[in-house]
Protein backbone atom coordinates (compact mmCIF):
# COMPACT_ATOMS: atom_id res chain seq x y z
CA UNK A 1 0.00 0.00 0.00
CA UNK A 2 1.20 3.47 -0.80
CA UNK A 3 1.40 6.24 1.78
CA UNK A 4 -1.36 8.22 0.08
CA UNK A 5 -3.71 5.20 0.27
CA UNK A 6 -2.97 4.73 3.95
CA UNK A 7 -3.70 8.39 4.63
CA UNK A 8 -7.00 8.14 2.73
CA UNK A 9 -7.99 5.05 4.72
CA UNK A 10 -7.19 6.78 8.00
CA UNK A 11 -9.21 9.82 6.95
CA UNK A 12 -12.16 7.63 5.90
CA UNK A 13 -12.03 5.77 9.22
CA UNK A 14 -11.97 9.05 11.13
CA UNK A 15 -14.98 10.39 9.21
CA UNK A 16 -16.87 7.15 9.82
CA UNK A 17 -16.04 7.44 13.52
CA UNK A 18 -17.44 10.98 13.66
CA UNK A 19 -20.64 10.00 11.84
CA UNK A 20 -21.23 7.00 14.12
CA UNK A 21 -20.45 9.06 17.21
CA UNK A 22 -22.98 11.73 16.24
CA UNK A 23 -25.60 9.06 15.46
CA UNK A 24 -25.11 7.40 18.85
CA UNK A 25 -25.21 10.74 20.67
CA UNK A 26 -28.46 11.65 18.98
CA UNK A 27 -29.99 8.31 19.97
CA UNK A 28 -29.03 8.81 23.63
CA UNK A 29 -30.84 12.16 23.89
CA UNK A 30 -34.58 12.48 24.32
CA UNK A 31 -36.07 14.38 21.40
CA UNK A 32 -39.54 15.75 21.97
CA UNK A 33 -41.99 16.75 19.29
CA UNK A 34 -43.57 20.16 19.91
CA UNK A 35 -46.76 18.47 21.15
CA UNK A 36 -44.80 16.30 23.59
CA UNK A 37 -42.76 19.28 24.81
CA UNK A 38 -45.87 21.37 25.33
CA UNK A 39 -47.56 18.54 27.26
CA UNK A 40 -44.45 18.14 29.43
CA UNK A 41 -44.41 21.88 30.04
CA UNK A 42 -48.08 21.90 31.07
CA UNK A 43 -47.69 18.89 33.36
CA UNK A 44 -44.43 19.77 35.09
CA UNK A 45 -42.73 22.68 36.76
CA UNK A 46 -39.40 20.91 36.29
CA UNK A 47 -38.97 21.93 32.64
CA UNK A 48 -36.78 24.74 31.32
CA UNK A 49 -36.40 25.66 27.66
CA UNK A 50 -32.95 26.75 26.47
CA UNK A 51 -32.62 28.65 23.20
CA UNK A 52 -29.19 27.92 21.71
CA UNK A 53 -29.61 30.06 18.59
CA UNK A 54 -27.59 33.19 17.94
CA UNK A 55 -28.67 36.56 19.32
CA UNK A 56 -29.69 37.61 15.81
CA UNK A 57 -31.91 34.52 15.38
CA UNK A 58 -33.48 35.09 18.79
CA UNK A 59 -34.66 38.54 17.65
CA UNK A 60 -37.13 36.72 15.38
CA UNK A 61 -38.91 35.32 18.44
CA UNK A 62 -38.41 32.66 21.06
CA UNK A 63 -40.43 30.43 23.35
CA UNK A 64 -41.96 32.39 26.21
CA UNK A 65 -39.85 32.20 29.36
CA UNK A 66 -36.96 30.38 27.71
CA UNK A 67 -33.35 30.95 28.66
CA UNK A 68 -30.86 31.99 26.01
CA UNK A 69 -27.26 30.83 25.65
CA UNK A 70 -25.99 30.53 22.06
CA UNK A 71 -24.43 27.16 21.32
CA UNK A 72 -21.00 28.66 20.63
CA UNK A 73 -21.02 30.12 24.19
CA UNK A 74 -22.54 27.12 25.99
CA UNK A 75 -19.35 25.40 27.19
CA UNK A 76 -18.12 28.66 28.74
CA UNK A 77 -21.49 29.54 30.29
CA UNK A 78 -22.71 26.17 31.57
CA UNK A 79 -22.33 27.45 35.14
CA UNK A 80 -25.23 29.86 34.44
CA UNK A 81 -27.49 26.79 34.32
CA UNK A 82 -26.39 25.39 37.69
CA UNK A 83 -29.63 26.38 39.40
CA UNK A 84 -31.56 24.30 36.84
CA UNK A 85 -29.60 21.11 37.50
CA UNK A 86 -32.67 19.43 39.07
CA UNK A 87 -34.86 20.25 36.09
CA UNK A 88 -35.05 18.92 32.56
CA UNK A 89 -33.52 21.38 30.12
CA UNK A 90 -35.13 21.15 26.68
CA UNK A 91 -32.75 22.75 24.19
CA UNK A 92 -34.00 24.24 20.96
CA UNK A 93 -32.57 25.97 17.91
CA UNK A 94 -33.96 26.71 14.46
CA UNK A 95 -34.28 23.17 13.15
CA UNK A 96 -32.96 20.73 15.77
CA UNK A 97 -29.29 20.11 14.91
CA UNK A 98 -27.62 22.56 17.26
CA UNK A 99 -30.01 21.69 20.07
CA UNK A 100 -28.88 18.05 19.89
CA UNK A 101 -25.26 19.19 20.27
CA UNK A 102 -26.25 21.47 23.16
CA UNK A 103 -28.12 18.68 24.92
CA UNK A 104 -25.13 16.40 24.44
CA UNK A 105 -22.80 19.00 25.97
CA UNK A 106 -25.13 19.46 28.93
CA UNK A 107 -25.58 15.72 29.45
CA UNK A 108 -21.82 15.37 29.53
CA UNK A 109 -21.76 17.90 32.38
CA UNK A 110 -24.41 16.05 34.38
CA UNK A 111 -27.56 17.90 33.35
CA UNK A 112 -30.86 16.29 32.42
CA UNK A 113 -30.99 17.66 28.89
CA UNK A 114 -33.11 16.90 25.85
CA UNK A 115 -33.90 18.47 22.49
CA UNK A 116 -36.93 19.90 20.71
CA UNK A 117 -37.26 17.87 17.54
CA UNK A 118 -37.38 20.15 14.52
CA UNK A 119 -36.53 23.22 16.59
CA UNK A 120 -38.53 26.41 16.81
CA UNK A 121 -39.51 26.02 13.14
CA UNK A 122 -41.38 22.85 14.03
CA UNK A 123 -42.81 24.51 17.16
CA UNK A 124 -44.16 27.46 15.13
CA UNK A 125 -45.70 25.15 12.54
CA UNK A 126 -47.32 23.07 15.31
CA UNK A 127 -48.73 26.20 16.94
CA UNK A 128 -50.04 27.61 13.66
CA UNK A 129 -51.86 24.33 12.96
CA UNK A 130 -53.65 24.60 16.33
CA UNK A 131 -55.30 27.89 15.36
Amino acid sequence: MQTSQIILLIMAAFIAYLVIKRFLQARSINQYTPAEAEAKMRNSLNIVFLDVRTKQEKKNGSLKGSLHIPLHELRAKTNELERYKGKEIICYCRSGGRSLRAASILKGKGYNASSLKGGISSWNLYKSNLR
